[in-house]
């Protein structure tokens, strides 16, 4: 099989991991979370979202996330920016990318930011204009597109139409997101032969939910249709909450690494680095690191005395 030679794995966990937990998350953790990866050698690290404290309350003080961390000159920190209001915050606090959501279903969109799929796209078009004359790149994300909890089967064709859309805006890249994780391999390459119509394949990246244990098979079935980059999280930290009380949700990425590593495609991030980032991260959350590889290979540094 010819998969990729090197895979760009864009980590999530600081955004889309914690955004959903119950607790309280202090500035200092996003802040460390942050600067830890940027260690590990990740090139894109999601840093927070634009979006009202009401809605988000753990994604509050973004600037200050943003003004605080050490960035490197070749790492890119995107921000979710949901409308015209969070692009303002996203500039004034200077950032050099941004990313819209949109859906695959109405019944989706509807539930997540409160308008239908064309209303969305309706919305992202100015913004995104506007972004990209002020030269800050944009990065699309497409939910749902291998299931919803709340229309059931996806349409293929719907995703391809809402991506297309998405690049023709001018989003450099277009994340292909099966929210609720209920996607399969077969089911994977049947939606990106579709995207792939419109949106071409180094243009398209994964974003798998482990909620069935499909995600890593589901990436490896994206790799064998060419696809170079993937979204995961630290620890497997994060989810959707409309997946189900309990469910598990973004795919580790110490399990990503450790499988792409045994390919021998390259990505740039340290794995050993990683691991101690999710045991940091975990312990600071009290909870259980949902990696299986950053678990095993945690337990096997400890033993040797690492």
């Amino acid at each position: 099989m010819n998969y990729p030679k090197r895979v760009n794995l864009v980590e999530v966990g600081p955004r889309d991991g914690l955004q959903n937990e119950s607790q309280h998350i202090d500035l200092d953790l996003r802040i460390d979370l942050i600067n830890k990866l940027t260690d590990c050698g990740f090139s894109v690290i999601e840093a927070g979202s634009f979006v009202s404290p009401k809605w988000v309350p753990q994604m509050a003080n973004t600037e200050k996330v943003l003004a605080s961390i050490r960035p490197k000159a070749e790492v890119f920190y995107p921000v979710l920016v949901p409308n015209k209001k969070g692009l303002e915050g996203a500039m004034k606090a200077n950032v050099s990318e941004i990313a819209i959501f949109g859906a695959a279903t109405d019944g989706f969109s509807h539930r997540n930011i409160n308008c239908s799929i064309k209303e969305s796209l309706d919305k992202f078009r100015p913004i995104v204009k506007e972004a990209l004359s002020n030269r800050i790149r944009v990065r699309g994300y497409v939910s749902v597109v291998l299931g919803c909890p709340i229309e059931g089967e996806v349409n293929p064709n719907v995703v391809a139409d809402v991506a297309r859309q998405l690049l023709d805006m001018g989003c450099y890249e277009i994340s292909l997101g099966d929210t609720i994780g209920t996607g399969t391999p077969t089911k994977t390459k049947i939606l990106l032969d579709c995207v792939a119509q419109y949106v071409a394949i180094d243009q398209i990246a994964g974003h798998f939910h482990d909620t069935y244990g499909q995600a890593l098979v589901n990436i490896l079935a994206s790799l064998e249709q060419g696809v170079s980059t993937f979204d995961c999280s630290v620890a497997g930290l994060g989810g959707c909450p409309f997946a189900g009380k309990n469910a598990t949700g973004n795919v580790a990425t110490e399990d990503v690494l450790y499988m792409l590593n045994g390919m021998s495609i390259k990505t740039g991030i340290d794995l050993n680095k990683l691991i101690l980032v999710g045991d940091f991260v975990c312990k600071k959350l009290n909870r259980e690191n949902a990696s299986k590889a950053g678990k095993a290979l945690l337990n096997g540094m400890i033993k040797e005395g690492n």
